[in-house]
């Protein structure tokens, strides 16, 4: 049946500024632009421009903004009959700044995606049936999110964990419930109590994600690439080099791509070079949903920037032999 996102549905208010400002300081901005967003929102999105069947399953509230959101997700090729219209609140909103340089900071009101709840959940197990994976971010709340988690585990369907925005007080009972665990640099340092800021470092907090009970930990490093470890094996994966102008949502792409590899059958090594792929792509074109490949482009980078096998570097376990489609 596909893959399902369990999560949240936000409009994106995006300025784009020369730099980003600092505690107290008023900048004049160049441009602003409203984009469809929320991890959870991007993510299927994600999914259904590469061609994966996707339902989303979350809540906007009964303004202009939700007929908005619902609208796009529709266009992207998104099934939205599990979304709720809540009519005591508010779509959720994230107010956007973006440097000249690519860098962002970002601000999000959660609005009906603070009111997911059990009801919620219960639309969810209702399509576990014969789905893939479901995806789960923590832009909704976080007893939503466990809850989920279970309901799929009991239905044997894979749990692809997002785990941004970071914070570093998830409940233990969260991590045997997840396949895959998929953190950046601050999130994995806040998950895990240390800094990450390369390799060496991502290596050690995956090892400490698996320990806590994750059966793969991938932890994204941006332009310095991609860790990824299981109890079975470890290999890093090089960034693409791409022109980036806006970083927002290349972790949603990454999680996409993934997800979309492994739905159709590539081994994790392969799904995470398609992570890495998507994520990449996605910094090259401005905002949120905007900015996410569809197939054809993403078939085209891929062959046009294909890795060789010598590219993925092993760090025990099996090796990195295998080509990186």
């Amino acid at each position: 049946m596909g893959i399902i996102v369990f999560g949240s549905i936000n409009i994106d208010l995006v300025a784009t500024t020369p730099r980003l400002p600092v505690a107290g300081e008023t900048l004049l901005g160049e441009n602003f632009f409203t984009v469809p967003g929320g991890k959870g929102a991007n993510q299927a999105v994600a999914l259904a421009r590469l061609g994966i069947p996707t339902q989303m399953v979350g809540r906007v509230g009964a303004d202009s903004f939700g007929e908005e959101l619902i609208n796009n997700l529709q266009a992207s090729g998104v099934q939205t009959g599990n979304i709720f219209v809540d009519e005591t609140v508010s779509s959720g909103v994230a107010i956007i700044s973006v440097s000249r340089t690519g860098e962002n900071q970002i601000i999000v009101i959660p609005g009906a995606n603070g009111r997911v709840n059990q009801e919620d959940v219960e639309r969810l197990i209702h399509l576990l049936p014969g789905s893939r994976a479901l995806l789960l971010q923590l832009e909704i709340p976080i007893t939503a999110v466990v809850a989920a988690a279970k309901a799929a585990r009991n239905a044997n369907i894979k749990v692809i964990f997002d785990p941004a925005p970071a914070q570093s007080d998830l409940p233990d009972e969260l991590y045997p419930l997840v396949d895959i665990i998929t953190p950046n640099e601050v999130e994995a340092g806040q998950l895990v109590g240390f800094s990450v800021d390369g390799e060496e470092s991502a290596a050690k907090a995956a090892a400490v994600l698996l320990q806590r009970g994750v059966k793969c930990a991938i932890v994204k490093l941006g332009a310095k690439g991609v860790f990824c470890a299981t109890a079975e094996e470890k290999f890093f994966v090089p960034a693409f080099p791409v022109h980036t102008i806006d970083t927002v949502a290349a972790g949603d792409a990454f999680n996409g791509g993934l997800a979309a590899a492994l739905f159709e059958g590539f081994s994790l090594r392969q799904a995470v070079v398609w992570g890495a792929a998507a994520g990449a792509l996605a910094t090259t074109r401005p905002g949120a949903q905007t900015s996410l490949p569809d197939r054809f482009t993403f078939d085209a980078f891929l062959k046009e920037r294909r890795l060789g096998t010598g590219e993925l570097r092993s760090r025990g376990g099996r090796g990195a032999e295998g080509e990186n489609n």
